[in-house]
């Protein structure tokens, strides 16, 4: 390709002389086109950018999609696993622990917080940064519920384990055969007072029978009380163990002393008509975590199922009490 060349007209000698451009406009020229191309090509890039993208930038936002999709589909996955712990915590609260009479673990300890907010402050830079503090806040309070819950069974384990030595304290048998019963007298709940003739809450069961009856301890424990009770007249209190007390009260005599360890089944005292009494009986009550429980549900080993039926009938009686 031929250079181009360039002329100029003198008016003087009325000829067309030719021109020679110094290095200075050489140089210029140079430049100006340099500038101009990179001027061109800086727009064309700025254009491509915008219509089509860049390859590293459209990278990086697929990148930050599947990540961002990635945490969407882990947060929903920790929404899935906290309903299946709502329900295995529902089972142990009234299920398993139930099984053992355990309370249920305070809602104050399951459902605790995490910790102040401000432990997520190092996360608030990131991009989509909402969506991954929540995930994390799932995640560190569904962490902190399965340690409480395996704690919870760590206990529910153990108390299967001790379950042997629990059912021999348990009170599961009647303190009074029935062979000695006259009649079972009142049940558990409000009753008309023998005395004042008003309604009130008898908290235990009335076995009518002979002064001198045989009294039988109904589980494996400890005589905490073999003493004179206020109302009760001769009263034996024996302390179970795993939350359970039972009471003998209106006794003739007694059969064992303070602090003696009793067996299931062994005699504890006589029938009798002390203290509050309308007649001879004994009154008998169970405890459990320091408040009444129906003793009818605690006969299941001394019955049979026809007969124990017939007892829970007898128990939900509301005739007069004798003491």
């Amino acid at each position: 390709m031929k250079r181009k060349v360039f002329y100029r007209y003198n008016p003087q000698t009325l000829t067309y002389e030719r021109i020679y451009p110094s290095t200075k406009d050489k140089i210029f020229t140079i430049f100006r086109h340099l500038i101009s191309g990179i001027v061109v090509g800086i727009a064309a890039l700025v254009a491509f950018v915008y219509f089509f993208g860049t390859p590293w930038g459209e990278a990086q936002k697929k990148e930050m999609q599947l990540m961002r999709t990635q945490y969407e589909i882990l947060s929903k996955r920790t929404d899935e696993i906290s309903k299946v712990l709502r329900d295995i915590q529902q089972r142990d609260d009234n299920l398993y622990r139930a099984i053992f009479h355990a309370d249920p673990i305070p809602s104050s300890i399951r459902y605790s917080g995490i910790g102040a907010p401000a432990r997520y402050d190092y996360l608030i830079d990131l991009s989509s940064s909402d969506l991954i503090i929540q995930t994390t806040k799932k995640i560190d309070y569904l962490s902190k519920q399965i340690y409480i819950q395996s704690n919870s069974f760590d206990d529910v384990l153990k108390m299967a384990k001790n379950q042997k030595d629990r059912l021999k304290h348990i009170p599961s048998i009647q303190p009074v055969p029935d062979k000695y019963l006259k009649q079972v007298a009142s049940g558990y709940g409000t009753r008309i007072d023998p005395i004042y003739g008003t309604a009130r809450f008898h908290a235990g069961m009335d076995f009518a029978s002979n002064i001198g009856t045989p009294v039988y301890v109904t589980g494996d424990g400890t005589v905490t009380l073999a003493d004179w009770k206020q109302g009760y007249g001769k009263c034996i209190i024996i302390d179970h163990g795993y939350g359970y007390q039972t009471l003998y009260a209106h006794l003739n005599d007694y059969k064992v002393r303070l602090g003696q360890k009793v067996t299931r089944g062994e005699q504890i005292g006589e029938v009798g008509n002390t203290g509050k009494s309308t007649g001879p009986h004994l009154h008998y009550e169970v405890h459990v975590k320091g408040q009444p429980d129906n003793p009818a549900k605690y006969y299941f080993m001394d019955l049979s199922p026809e007969e124990y039926d017939k007892m829970l009938q007898i128990a939900a009686n509301h005739g007069q009490v004798m003491d």
